[in-house]
């Protein structure tokens, strides 16, 4: 016997099964690491997009309902300003009131904002009137003539028209107060309703317009200058006129206690003359006589000349 087995002691392991032992517990924590690098792996797959496309196709999400810790306040909200003359003006901007005011963050907001172009007369605090033929309280008429973008403005120094003294029968207008000529034939005189006298030329056949010479008591607000009020009667007369007219100046000048304008009215590719003549005839209201004529009857052309050189005042 061996005098470790005479002693009782258990005799050591062999120094190879330890080393056997070391190694297999390495490969085991090898093995559980390559594990984990691969469960990331997988997981960055399920994570990351294939390629960036699908990024820009991604829906856009809503902002967060408060603020977030940059500091970044939600956009703001947008009502609606009263309507000018029948159109909706642009949005009037009014900050949030539930949110605390913060200051605004330097990185761009996910929300696009509205760009606001001010008004004209932002100074005053209205905006300028659009085009149309009525008025929101608050507003001048000139203030919507100016801004008719169908009415160009008057040159400084409008050509004249010799005007000579109209001969033959005439026409009493006595609610107006004014003496008009009455033109020979073609012209024929026509139910006067809504005006108080009314002259016209024969249809044409396939045209949309015809002649027409009327008179009336000024049926818009009366100005200060007569010219002024001429140039609003101008723009008033477009009603008249088929949709989407326009005027250009021919000839400016004033008459015996008024003024009279000469302009061309243009409508797709036809046109008219056209001239209307406002004067004092002593009523309440100054009269207005108003004569169109189209191109398809341009031979009466030279009865424009005729209406504006004969209208005078009653008595």
């Amino acid at each position: 016997m061996t005098t470790a087995a005479r002693s009782g002691t258990p005799a050591s392991p062999p120094k190879r099964s330890r080393i056997g032992d070391l190694r297999m517990r390495d490969v085991y924590r090898g093995l559980a690491v390559l594990a984990a690098a691969a469960v990331v792996a997988a997981g960055l797959v399920f994570v990351l997009p294939s390629s960036p496309d699908e990024v820009a196709a991604g829906p856009i999400t809503a902002p967060p309902a408060q603020p977030s810790s940059s500091g970044a306040t939600p956009p703001p909200q947008q009502t609606p300003t009263p309507s000018v003359l029948g159109t909706t003006a642009a949005p009037e901007v009014t900050a949030p009131s539930a949110l605390p005011a913060t200051a605004p963050s330097a990185a761009p907001s996910a929300v696009a904002s509205t760009t606001l172009t001010p008004s004209p007369l932002a100074a005053t605090g209205r905006p300028i009137p659009t085009p149309g033929t009525t008025l929101a309280p608050g507003y001048t008429a000139m203030e919507a003539l100016y801004a008719d973008a169908r009415v160009p403005r008057l040159p400084a120094k409008a050509r004249r028209v010799p005007l000579k003294a109209a001969a033959g029968r005439t026409v009493k207008d006595r609610r107006s107060g004014v003496v008009v000529p009455r033109l020979a034939k073609p012209w024929k005189t026509y139910g006067p309703a809504p005006f108080t006298s009314r002259q016209v030329l024969p249809q044409v056949r396939g045209a949309r317009v015809r002649g027409m010479f009327v008179t009336c008591p000024l049926p818009i607000e009366e100005q200060k200058a007569p010219r002024d009020s001429a140039l609003l009667a101008a723009r008033w007369t477009l009603n008249h006129h088929p949709k989407g007219a326009t005027i250009t100046w021919l000839a400016s000048q004033p008459v015996r206690k008024g003024w009279m304008l000469m302009y061309r009215v243009t409508y797709g590719k036809h046109s008219s003359r056209a001239a209307v003549v406002v004067l004092d005839g002593g009523m309440p209201k100054p009269a207005l006589a108003f004569v169109s004529v189209p191109d398809t009857q341009r031979k009466r052309w030279a009865d424009v000349t005729r209406v504006i050189s004969g209208v005078r005042v009653l008595g």
